[in-house]
């Protein structure tokens, strides 16, 4: 199994025309499964965020490709200034992700991990995971298989203020992060908060 995150920016009013285009190619043969599509609401915005799952790395290569050789893509192309795509496998730990009610707000967080210890996260976080799970759901839990090393999770919440109180708790009461695992990490961390749009199977 593979995920990716699709990363658009888009021109400011073009939220309609890019998510319409999304869920049309969503629709085609080889375009994996949609399921996500956010939208910015606090960190970099007018970005449009596609949450997708392929079968391998073959068919989301291929999709890329398809994609990147399109001259009108998504059909919004005039929307459309820049796109990023990251490939990630999950870690152990997570479960698939199930599309579902969870939100309505999505933090995607990424952390930037020192060189070799990628699969110190494994073994680090993934026994923490339970204690964090019982005071909100996870979505996914996975690892950058390109550029800088780097996981990334996302995680649903009611509110913003359900957000600030879970990521207290987790921390007074030394749930998350677990012990040793902020050493595993460059301190390079970035958090984008996201809403579901219209067409998006998480919600």
């Amino acid at each position: 199994m593979r995920y990716e995150l699709l990363s658009l920016t888009i021109r400011f009013g073009t939220v309609p025309a890019v998510t319409a285009g999304i869920e049309a190619h969503a629709k085609t043969p080889g375009a994996g499964t949609l399921l996500g599509c956010f939208v910015s609401e606090i960190g970099d915005l007018n970005r449009v965020i596609v949450f997708r799952s392929f079968a391998d790395d073959a068919e989301m290569q291929a999709d890329r490709a398809r994609i990147h050789g399109a001259t009108d893509p998504f059909g919004a192309g005039d929307a459309i200034v820049e796109m990023e795509f990251t490939g990630y496998a999950p870690y152990s730990f997570s479960q698939p992700v199930v599309p579902g009610k969870y939100g309505p707000v999505y933090e995607i967080r990424t952390y930037r991990v020192k060189h070799g210890c990628l699969p110190a996260v494994e073994r680090v976080w993934g026994p923490a995971l339970p204690g964090r799970l019982a005071l909100s759901p996870l979505t996914i839990a996975m690892y950058a298989l390109e550029g800088t090393p780097r996981i990334t999770h996302i995680w649903p919440y009611a509110s913003l203020d359900d957000r600030a109180e879970k990521r207290a708790r987790s921390v007074a009461e030394g749930v998350w992060p677990p012990p040793g695992g902020p050493a595993l990490l460059t301190g390079d961390m970035r958090s984008v908060i996201a809403l579901p749009t219209a067409i998006s199977p998480l919600t």
